[in-house]
């Protein structure tokens, strides 16, 4: 039995396909599907009897609600956060803070600009004044091991009473709570390919296939995947999930809207020294740092400080930061080596490791939330605040607006139309503390696209304001951001010049050029400062089952041929994608962390808009049991 018509998918449309109905069919498991199903789930153990929550497809049964997630453990998240869990608190009223590993209440808060303390960033003559009068006055400012702390933390940045968080830990600790009620079924490494179609409405997932070959072809155990029938389709699959990238190729997005703004985030969990954490340092459970301005200007950075001696630090490095040679992997270990930072640091223990991209369009990145048969949540919505630098909260409080607005329905007996969706799930964002935030950050970074200086002014404009002040800006298409730098005098050439030959001894190009224009070697220690493959060896696993078609894809080889920057390259988390010997990158699937870095770092576009490189469903990535 065929399924319906499907977008976007990369199988043989002739396959045989079985063939399931349920009445909710949701793809990925991140906080805002937690935050959906933890509501819809609550609702239904309240009154079990509730004749709205029988199943239609399934008469005499509670709703058929099932859940596909991509990785292999639903504890594979990437990240340490600091949310204000406002959201999360009112679903947890009486929450434990201590029933969730790695959580802390936040107990303090500091922002640090950092100087540069070797020379190597690119800084513009503006920031190197400023740099100069902060060194000269340095006694009087407090300036210390290189860094400037400000003498308050900006009310926009401030996460009162809320949450450090491992979001591994968070999702684990959530989906053990729903897997225990047996509502709703989780599935985990199983990736949904493509979303169904009929009649311009979406009518379920099509999962992907499985037994086949790197190009997609059927191999020795070949079997076709399902068709997953559902009224209700809940697109929660992240920033590059394959379900909600073809939602908005078939779709397209509002009038003036665009996913052109990105960052990759990268991190360690590191065991801190027993001489670190002592009463009198800074670094007790709870506390924030937020930094910018090394390991160069544009580049973010946090501490998060976690119980027994843990604490995640990483940095952002944003699609604006349109040096083709960017490599997070390298800035990162410049990043924890610096001066008031490493005091701490130092003879610490890398615990874990990992990398996601974030969309950082914030609502001008925001899709069509609702239509007929679906609505979407979480970060692939639109839904993050990089004014305030959060999205956990945000998203969990997505999912929560959209239970409550199908559990609205179901009792109502209304369909999940694009109008009534409209009526629930839209008015409640609309009215919400989640569109008010998203309004008052929506051209808060804009400023960044013309220098790093205006993009502070911006930032503080539209902090102060509350949005109604902010800098005017064109945000051109990520693939525009990079912005090849020419050689431009006698010593551009002997860099270059120097990392090719660093080349031919098999390092990496843009790690080479990093060097070559002043970075120091990092002086690996075995413990904290590790190769790229170390840290993936030390801090996780890589898990690729087999079986399944290699995810990126390049789609015109004779842009890939003709590029110069290879940014994709440089800012691959895992090492999966080199340079292949016709000029054309070589993909292996079982090194990629799924970071979908490579999506947006492409500098080439087939048609103006769209990268020249297609992240589809693949299952495997990173684990780990601290990420």
């Amino acid at each position: 039995m065929n399924g319906d018509v499907d977008l976007e998918d990369h199988t043989s449309p002739e396959i045989e396909r079985q063939v399931m109905d349920v009445d909710i069919a949701c793809a990925g498991f991140g906080p805002a599907m937690g935050g959906f199903l933890t509501t819809l789930t609550r609702a239904w153990s309240e009154n079990p009897a509730d004749p709205a929550f029988e199943s239609r497809v399934a008469p005499g049964m509670p709703l058929q609600v099932v859940c596909y997630e991509r990785a292999d453990d639903l504890g594979a998240g990437v990240s340490g956060v600091v949310t204000q869990a406002s959201g999360i608190r009112a679903t947890f009223p009486d929450l434990n803070v201590g029933e969730i590993p790695m959580a802390a209440e936040v107990s303090s808060e500091r922002v640090l600009y950092l100087l540069d303390p070797i020379g190597a960033s690119r800084r513009s003559l503006l920031v190197r004044l400023g740099d100069r009068a902060l060194r000269l006055f340095g006694s009087l400012l407090n300036v210390r091991d290189h860094a400037f702390r400000l003498p308050w933390t900006p009310s926009f940045l401030h996460k009162k009473a809320g949450l450090v968080l491992s979001i591994g830990q968070f999702n684990q600790w959530v989906s053990a709570q729903l897997m225990a009620s047996g509502f709703a079924q989780i599935w985990p490494g199983t990736p949904a390919s493509a979303p169904l179609f009929a009649d311009g409405a979406v009518t379920g997932l099509r999962l992907a296939d499985q037994g086949v070959d790197k190009r997609g072809e059927p191999a020795d155990g070949f079997m076709a995947g399902m068709d997953v029938r559902a009224q209700l389709t809940v697109v929660g699959d992240g920033p590059f999930g394959a379900i909600g990238q073809a939602l908005d190729h078939q779709l397209g997005m509002p009038p003036g809207h665009a996913k052109s703004e990105w960052a990759m985030g990268m991190k360690m969990v590191i065991e801190l020294p027993a001489d670190a954490v002592g009463p009198d340092s800074p670094l007790q459970p709870g506390a924030v740092w937020h930094t910018f301005g090394y390991p160069e200007p544009e580049i973010f950075g946090f501490l998060y400080v976690h119980p027994d001696r843990l604490v995640s630090i990483g940095i952002f490095v944003p699609s604006w930061l349109g040096d083709p040679s960017r490599t997070a992997y390298r800035y990162l270990q410049h990043y924890i080596q610096h001066p008031a930072l490493w005091k701490y640091l130092k003879n610490g223990t890398l615990r874990s490791w990992g990398a996601k991209s974030l969309d950082e369009s914030g609502r001008h990145g925001e899709p069509f939330l609702v239509g007929d048969g679906f609505a979407r949540i979480g970060e692939g919505s639109g839904s993050t605040n990089m004014l305030a630098g959060s999205g956990v909260d945000e998203a969990w409080t997505t999912g929560v607006q959209l239970a409550e607005s199908v559990i609205e329905l179901l009792r109502s007996r209304r369909p999940f139309t694009r109008e009534d969706l409209s009526a629930t799930y839209q008015r409640r964002r609309r009215e919400s503390w989640i569109e008010r935030n998203a309004r008052a950050a929506e051209n808060a970074r804009n400023g960044f696209h013309g220098g790093f200086v205006r993009g502070l002014l911006g930032m503080a404009l539209a902090g102060l304001s509350r949005g109604r002040l902010s800098l005017k800006a064109e945000i051109p298409p990520p693939h525009r951001q990079i912005r090849p730098i020419p050689p431009r005098n006698s010593e551009d050439l002997k860099q270059q010049a120097a990392a090719m030959l660093a080349v031919e001894d098999g390092r990496p190009l843009h790690d080479a050029l990093m060097s070559a224009r002043g970075w120091p070697e990092i002086p690996f220690d075995g413990r904290l400062l590790v190769s790229q493959q170390d840290a993936l060896l030390m801090g996780g696993k890589v898990q690729a089952m087999s079986g399944f078609a290699d995810h990126v894809v390049f789609r015109n080889a004779g842009l890939c041929i003709a590029c110069e920057e290879m940014t994709c390259i440089a800012m691959c988390s895992g090492q999966a994608l080199t340079l292949g010997p016709e000029g054309v990158p070589t993909f292996e699937r079982e090194k990629c962390v799924h970071c979908g870095g490579c999506l947006w770092n492409c500098a080439n576009s087939p048609d103006g808009l769209h990268s020249n490189l297609e992240f589809r469903a693949g299952s495997g990535g990173l684990h780990s049991v601290e990420n």
